[in-house]
């Protein structure tokens, strides 16, 4: 909240309390659009749905399913877990706790790494789909860095403003995004798609095909930022509730929304010609569906929306960073200045000033060596964050056990044992499954993915090395990490 200053009794003036988070400020609700806009649906969907369909056949809906539930076993301990856990430090506050700290501090620098990663790259595609928008709309060549550095300049403001602000513009543009998606589903259904509405895609058949490893490898790609509820845990209403609840309708929207979706673009060309159509134009598929069952003004809405999803990415993002970047200035990790809350907007803007100026300073890198915006920019620089976050997912799944084991506690076995062991074992494959599809993500020869796949270990690495250098030069540092807060906050 704001600062308020206030007099002594003897008429001096007290010190100021410091300017912090504004604690009680995001409802479930608010929590969840944040996690839902960080997996941009709609781009997920036009974008990377047909590959999924071209790869799994009509199968392809039950991937989504499977990624979604097997997420859903993970929340399980996670949630769990941040009952107990107060921390700011999320991810890496939870693996501190049952792991130690020396993989807490790793982890700390994967998690910060790998949100920038997710971020970073995005706005390449912020580039080269604004691009190909304004040419299907206007048939106009712009380039792509102007719009990158303008994204930039945009999310930086919004990560300036208090968190109601962010939640209340990505409350606005998810539902803009979900909406085209529905209004899509809605024509096909009404008109019963191409050749009758078909329920084959659930067939075991149509689902254990040799494609369906290449499904769950974007499937659970598309989950990506929803364990980020825990980072908001500091400003939510009744965290211990609210941030449960929050993941929870998070993982299972996404899940059921996806392969709802992606049963519909199958629907709307039929089980026979779908794959076809895919393999033919998959960035065209959504788009020609869309003109098929609703207008071609639909079409030219969605081009608009797919910038604006990106957008809503971007800023959600750009939101956990900061708060990832405040925390670790608080554990004295990062320099003490990343640590500052602005007085009115109670955000931390000065880590946000930071990441923007990383940003910028990695899109010119890569404009000035004539990259691709989206084969390399977004590809490139989005894999490693996506798989460096999947690997903090499993560190959670691993970390949760060892906790419970030390403590006392009400939880039931089933919570603390079980679904994180089986979470566990199930991310483990998800991590194999994608690193042996990574072609398919980056498109990249094999000398390139593996040095993308090696970043996420060296990350890590690198994290354990400033550990072992905390405990020696930095003891008081390195004993505090990861500490609970003074007071409980909920």
């Amino acid at each position: 909240m704001p600062v308020t200053h206030s007099a002594s009794s003897s008429g001096g003036s007290a010190t100021a309390p410091a300017p912090s988070l504004r604690s009680g400020s995001l409802g479930t609700t608010d929590i969840a659009f944040f996690v839902i806009s960080a997996a941009a649906p709609l781009t997920v969907m036009a974008g990377v749905a047909p590959l999924a369909i071209m790869l799994g056949g009509i199968g392809a809906p039950t991937g989504y399913l499977i990624a979604g539930v097997t997420l859903a076993v993970f929340a399980v301990g996670f949630t769990t877990m941040s009952r107990h856990v107060r921390s700011g430090g999320a991810f890496y506050a939870y693996i501190t706790r049952g792991l130690g700290r020396t993989a807490g501090i790793g982890a700390a620098l994967l998690a910060l790494v790998g949100y920038n990663g997710m971020e970073i790259g995005v706005y390449g595609l912020l580039g080269s789909a604004t691009q190909g928008t304004v040419q299907a709309l206007f048939g106009v060549d712009i380039p792509w860095l102007p719009i990158s550095l303008a994204g930039l300049l945009l999310i930086g403001y919004g990560g300036y403003r208090s968190i109601e602000f962010g939640a209340k513009v990505l409350g606005i543009l998810l539902v803009a995004e979900i909406g085209i998606l529905v209004l899509l589903a809605g024509g096909v259904l009404i008109k019963g798609g191409a050749s009758g509405l078909s329920l084959a895609s659930l067939a075991p058949g149509n689902v254990l095909v040799p494609g369906t490893a290449a499904v769950l490898a974007f499937a659970f790609a598309a989950f990506t930022g929803f364990e980020s509820t825990v980072i908001y845990r500091r400003e939510a209403r009744n965290p211990a509730r609210t941030v449960p609840r929050a993941t929870y309708l998070a993982v299972g929207f996404l899940g059921l929304f996806y392969a709802f979706i992606v049963w519909i673009a199958i629907q709307a060309f039929g089980d026979a010609q779908v794959v076809a159509a895919a393999g033919a134009d998959p960035a065209g598929l959504f788009f020609s569906a869309i003109t098929t069952y609703v207008g071609a003004w639909a079409a030219d809405l969605m081009h608009i929306l797919i910038v604006t999803s990106v957008l809503a990415s971007l800023l959600a993002f750009h939101n956990a960073i900061n708060r990832y970047g405040l925390a670790l200035a608080e554990e004295g990790i990062l320099p003490k200045a990343l640590g500052r809350v602005h007085p009115r907007h109670g955000s931390p803007y000065v880590a946000g000033l930071v990441q923007t100026v990383l940003g910028a300073v990695v899109v010119v890198a890569f404009a000035a060596a004539g990259a691709d915006p989206y084969g390399q920019l977004l590809l490139w620089v989005n894999t490693p964050g996506m798989l460096g976050l999947m690997a903090l997912q499993l560190l959670v799944a691993l970390a949760v056990p060892f906790y419970f084991r030390r403590v006392n506690h009400r939880e039931g076995v089933l919570r603390t044992v079980v679904a994180p062991v089986a979470a566990a074992v199930l991310l483990t494959a998800a991590i194999t499954l994608v690193i042996t599809h990574l072609d398919l993500f980056t498109g990249a020869s094999a000398t390139v993915n593996t040095l993308l796949a090696a970043i996420v270990p060296v990350v890590f690495l690198v994290g354990l090395a400033l550990a072992w250098r905390l405990r020696r030069a930095r003891p008081e540092v390195y004993e505090h990490f990861a500490a609970e807060p003074p007071a409980a906050a909920d």
